[in-house]
Order: structure tokens, then C-alpha cells, then sequence
């Protein structure tokens, strides 16, 4: 492994003229290798003031976000009225989509759990461009372009984000440190619970978009141990549709690097 100091430039100047302690890791690429993909995993060790990065290259370059903006998005509802908390429903249109479990009326962590599209882009509709664009500035998310409508910019549109970007926003949202309420963001990380243990509580969000002919899987968030914090991204490529080990990978991955660095057990 190689550890050093550097000073570099993020799209949106999250680390502007910010040093930062960058451990490389390039050993994390068999996991990327043995699945067919390739991928970017980085983690913020809070209690040690250092992130570990594979492929340092891909860390600031922007990519959709895909269901990873269902973080900001929920956030923007119960901020703006919209849904009032985890239990607010939306009726079902009736047209049946390729996932089942979309295929029903769902609430806030519903359908943040089964990540159900329709849900979120009727959400965005009733929040509407206007204030969509107004949130996506004051939290500085991404790239925070909303070009290619308002239920769409985040899924086929302008909206990108950068895995250093996905960390900076996780960072905010645990310390509380965005501007939401403490209620808006305290739903949302109720939403976000994947596992709980003795040992850990792991907070997270998957995704999946496209580019092209590239697909990009996203799984992001964070594990609190007794005396840490771990802020996770792990963001997977490939350009082969037919690869059946993308949906999983992009949590394994994660899941078994995070083991390796004591993180989870």
C-alpha cells in the first residue's frame, strides 16, 4: 500500500486547496476483476482523518447518480411538505413495471427499501423544478444539474455526481450538517438503516444507471462502530448487460472491503 499527502481539485471544490491523507489501495482490484467489472471504492476513516481509495483516478470524475439521490430526494420532500414522514403513501398508477415489488401503493421507506422509481419521480413532480433545482444548489449535490425533466434529471438527465462528492454529502448528513431540519434529516436516516449489530449500525443506498452503453452500479453510505465512523462509496462499470454478477456486486464488494479494514464483522 502507499500512503501519501497530495492537494487536488474537485469538480465543485469540495476539497479546494484541501490536503488530504489518500491511502492507495490497489489490492481491491481482484474483487473488481473476479466479478468482470471495474469500479472505484473509496472510504472516509473519520477517526483517523484519512481516506483509502481504489482506482484514485475514477474518485472525482462525476457519473449519475442514479437511486443514490433518493437520499437527497427524500430529504427535498419532507423538507418542501411534500411527504410529511416515513409513512407517507403514494397510490400506485396501476402500471405495472419490471420490478414486483414496485407494483403496489408504497410509502417513504418502502420505497426507499425497494428502490421504486415511480414513487421518487412523483415525489420530484410535486416538489416541482423550480424548488428541485433551489435545494439541489443550497446543498451543493453533484454537478446539480437538473436538465432532462423534473422526474428524469437524475436518472437520464444532467444530474451527476462524483464518489468524492457522494462522501462529502454523507459526511453532512451524519453530523447534521445540511440544510434540512433535524426532523428531515433524522426520517431519512431512519430510511437508510441496512443492518444493526452490537458492533455496528451500516446506513446505505444502492444504485443503478446508465451511461451510453455502460452500466453503473453505486452502493454508498456509512457504518458508525463504537469509536468510528467509515463513509463508504463503491461505484462498479461494465459494459456488458448480460453480466450476472453487477446487481450483487455492488454491495459485496463493499461489504467484503469494509471487513477487510475492520469496519463491519
Amino acid at each position: 500500500m502507499n500512503k501519501l499527502f497530495l492537494s487536488f481539485f474537485v469538480f465543485t471544490g469540495c476539497f479546494l486547496n484541501a490536503q488530504i491523507n489518500i491511502e492507495k489501495r490497489a489490492d481491491f482490484k481482484n474483487l473488481y476483476d473476479s466479478c468482470g467489472l471495474t469500479g472505484i471504492f473509496a472510504v472516509y476513516d473519520s477517526k483517523n482523518d484519512k481516506y483509502i481509495v481504489y482506482n484514485e483516478e475514477a474518485f472525482n470524475k462525476q457519473y449519475t447518480p442514479a437511486s443514490t439521490f433518493k437520499i437527497c430526494n427524500s430529504m427535498i420532500g419532507l423538507e418542501t411538505g411534500v411527504i410529511s414522514d416515513e409513512d407517507y403513501v403514494i397510490k400506485w398508477d396501476s402500471v405495472k413495471r419490471p420490478v414486483p415489488a414496485w407494483n403496489s401503493d408504497h410509502d417513504l421507506k418502502t420505497a426507499f427499501r425497494n428502490s421504486t422509481v415511480w414513487y421518487y419521480q412523483e415525489l420530484a413532480r410535486r416538489v416541482g423544478a423550480e424548488k428541485m433545482k433551489f435545494w439541489l444548489d443550497k446543498t451543493s449535490y453533484g454537478n446539480a444539474d437538473t436538465t432532462g425533466g423534473v422526474d428524469r434529471f437524475w436518472l437520464t438527465g444532467g444530474l451527476k455526481i462524483s464518489p468524492a462528492q457522494q462522501i462529502e454529502f454523507l459526511k453532512k448528513l451524519h453530523d447534521n450538517d445540511l440544510p434540512f431540519t433535524q426532523k428531515s434529516m433524522d426520517v431519512v436516516k431512519k430510511i437508510m438503516l441496512a443492518e444493526e449489530t452490537k458492533e455496528y449500525t451500516l446506513r446505505a443506498k444502492t444504485g443503478w444507471g446508465t451511461e451510453g452503453n455502460t452500466d453503473i452500479g453505486w452502493y454508498v453510505g456509512y457504518v458508525e462502530t463504537k469509536n468510528n465512523v467509515y463513509y463508504f462509496v463503491n461505484c462498479i462499470f461494465t459494459d456488458d448487460q448480460k453480466n450476472k454478477f453487477f446487481a450483487k456486486a455492488r454491495k459485496e464488494i463493499a461489504m467484503e472491503i469494509l471487513k477487510r479494514l475492520g469496519a463491519v464483522l
